[in-house]
């Protein structure tokens, strides 16, 4: 319950992707990590350091010993979720209600956008090029039209993106409401000074353990901060004692659910880019640096899905993975997962070595699965990559489920991995 616990804080510090990245760069200051910059020069060694770029994180530990043609052992993860995007011009409103006005960012189910209290989070940027996270209060409000206005509503509910999904954050004379003084002032910056931002939705409910024993956990952003969770957990845990063969290695980027494309995206060249820089501080030539890759694995831990008992045909009737019986290997004959055979044992020998179970996903044929950083990664850096998950249900609802073990068994497997 502990790790369950401390997810839930990491969750709740975590509204956005910049607020993630910031609250794993406390817990890895606090863990002896060492911050660098990258417009700087750096000198690295044996030991621990991050880098933030926006709303992605990597962190790494080198161990004694580490060379030129030392593998890299890489947890990939992503701080993203869907929801929505603060809009150009966002104060909004009409027949007496303030609203913002909102684009949709990713797929979420907007149905379960409807009737909860949301926050805005993200950050500011100021006229002198200064960064201020902000985060409101409980603050916006989705209302869904009532069944007496909409009496074929349980037939079949259609929610159109532009109309139907600004929220109401205040009522009366609209002159009055300004959505950017509210966000300057949870930030304590003065409203004026604002020159851009990127500020999103988020569930204001906290996780909660529920259900017969306990054994349930709901949370926003399980998809995908359950990941990057289990990985800082794993990898300050190394930190305290690096014995592996290997650069150990948490990568967590931002737009996933966007499809990557972004300086912090795996699709980017955040990753690769500081590879090379590491490579570098080894003197390292081409040829070290290709025999550095072959001998490096990336784990791309994402959330997939547990068979739904309401939809069970949805699933694949031969694999049918459970909450709380261990991460998914998660298996795609088009790559649209990166695990192949030799991953497959890998991932097998971890489990095996960390007291944890798993079981396999693959997805009904008719129900085309999505895909990962896995793939990305794979393709980018050339490394071999293997991807894995916490099962959930509701997966890109506002409020998503997983067992209360499977976080705290991915972190188990992720602390072997690393030390391998």
């Amino acid at each position: 319950m502990a790790h369950i616990a401390d997810l839930a804080e990491y969750v709740a510090t975590s509204p956005s992707s910049y607020h993630a990245a910031a609250s794993a760069a406390k817990r890895l200051d606090a863990a002896g990590f060492t911050a660098l910059d990258e417009a700087e020069a750096w000198t690295l060694g044996a030991g621990a350091y991050y880098v933030v770029r926006d709303g992605a994180v990597i962190a790494w530990v080198q161990p004694e010993g580490a060379a030129a043609t030392t593998g890299f052992h890489i947890l990939g993860a992503h701080t993203d979720s869907p929801g929505f995007k603060l809009k150009p011009k966002p104060t909004t409103g009409s027949n007496g209600w303030w609203q913002v006005g909102v684009e949709v960012y990713g797929g979420p189910l907007l149905n379960s956008w409807l009737d909860r209290e949301l926050v805005l989070a993200g950050r500011l940027v100021l006229r002198d090029g200064s960064v201020h996270l902000a985060q409101t209060e409980p603050l916006l409000r989705i209302p869904q039209l009532a069944i007496h206005l909409d009496r074929q509503v349980n037939d079949g509910l259609s929610l159109d993106r532009q109309t139907h999904t600004n929220p109401i954050f205040g009522a009366g004379d609209l002159a009055d409401a300004d959505i950017l003084a509210v966000l300057a002032a949870s930030a304590g910056v003065d409203p004026a000074q604002i020159a851009g931002y990127d500020v999103l939705t988020a569930p204001a409910q906290r996780g909660e353990v529920f259900g017969e024993g306990k054994n349930f956990f709901a949370s926003s952003r399980l998809d995908n901060l359950s990941s990057v969770h289990a990985g800082l957990i794993a990898l300050t845990d190394y930190a305290r004692k690096p014995e592996g063969r290997r650069i150990a290695m948490l990568a967590a980027f931002d737009h996933e659910e966007l499809g990557s494309e972004s300086r912090s995206g795996a699709s980017g060249p955040f990753l690769e880019e500081l590879l090379q820089r590491i490579q570098a501080s080894f003197g390292a030539t081409v040829e070290d640096t290709a025999r550095a890759l072959a001998n490096s694995v990336c784990l791309s831990a994402d959330a997939g899905h547990a068979v739904h008992p309401n939809y069970a045909e949805r699933h694949d009737p031969a694999n049918r993975p459970q909450v709380n019986a261990g991460p998914l290997l998660k298996i795609n004959a088009n790559q649209r997962y990166a695990t192949d055979a030799v991953g497959a044992a890998a991932f097998a020998g971890w489990c095996a070595a960390a007291g944890v179970p798993y079981q396999e996903f693959v997805s009904n044929n008719r129900v085309p699965c999505g895909s990962t950083i896995g793939p990305l990664t794979a393709t980018r850096i050339g490394i071999r990559t293997v991807d894995v998950g916490v099962a959930l249900l509701s997966m890109h609802s506002a409020r998503e489920m997983c067992g209360v073990d499977d976080p705290w068994y991915l972190s188990k497997v992720a602390r072997v991995f690393f030390g391998e």
